[in-house]
């Protein structure tokens, strides 16, 4: 596997991630025994969720894999998707958004109108809808989240009740089981196991998304400054994950 790491991934005071990927399997290891088969499945997109793969493989751990194809994704993207499959022989589910819902947005609005009117309709004709769909069929869901990915996601609990897919009928359970890791240790993880991941990062791609909403960072930018780089931090959630933000006089 290319071994080539952009630097912004590369740190030298790397810590011991032992404890880390116990905590980790721990809390797989709880999703699997409580929501059987069929009931719990993992969101797959990116590096943070190959390790959860990963983790699972090698400690035997059987899990639901699906990603969204949002019919925008950089074509690495798609293969990625391909090398993870096969390389953990792991069926992945593959959802689209309304064929229909698509055609009428654009139709009304162009290809590109989230660079002048915000992402949020984009995002809940091609992510949220087809998630929304997909969850509806599950007590509970796996992603790869960080507390230290944003302020949108500083308070993010390694368990929580999904704030927005949870309805007043059915109270849906979330797992961010990366919740405690940093970038660093996502990278010193894959250095070390070698694990797969998407070529973009190699090119300075940090957090990868649609290709018009994605760009390249520099090495002093933060990782979600290359996600819808033109609006404020604040709103830099797609609609998959509720804003978590701490007040600063509480941190």
């Amino acid at each position: 596997m290319n071994t080539e790491l952009a630097q912004t991934h590369l740190n030298d005071d790397t810590r011991d991630i032992r404890a880390l990927i116990a905590e980790t399997q721990a809390v797989l290891g709880e999703a699997v025994c409580e929501f059987p088969s069929g009931s719990l499945a993992l969101s797959f997109s990116g590096a943070e969720d190959v390790i959860l793969i990963d983790i699972a493989h090698r400690h035997g751990l059987h899990l639901d894999v699906f990603s969204l194809d949002t019919g925008r994704l950089h074509p690495e993207t798609h293969e990625f998707l391909e090398v993870v499959r096969k390389h953990y022989d792991q069926a992945i589910e593959l959802l689209s958004p309304n064929p229909i819902g698509v055609q009428e947005m654009v139709k009304a609005k162009g290809l590109f109108s989230f660079y002048t009117d915000g992402h949020s309709e984009c995002c809940k004709v091609r992510k949220v809808q087809p998630l929304r769909q997909k969850l509806d069929t599950l007590a509970a869901w796996v992603t790869g989240q960080r507390q230290d990915q944003g302020v949108t996601r500083t308070a993010l609990a390694q368990r929580q009740t999904d704030e927005v897919f949870s309805t007043e009928k059915r109270q849906l359970v979330k797992f961010n089981p990366l919740a405690h890791w940093t970038s660093a240790d996502v990278w010193q993880y894959i250095r070390t196991y070698q694990v797969p991941y998407n070529p973009l990062h190699n090119r300075g791609f940090v957090s990868i998304g649609c290709q018009p909403c994605t760009r390249a960072t520099g090495p002093y930018e933060h990782e979600r400054a290359g996600r819808w780089w033109w609006e404020q931090a604040e709103n830099k959630e797609c609609g998959l994950h509720a804003k978590r933000i701490i007040p600063l006089a509480q941190r």
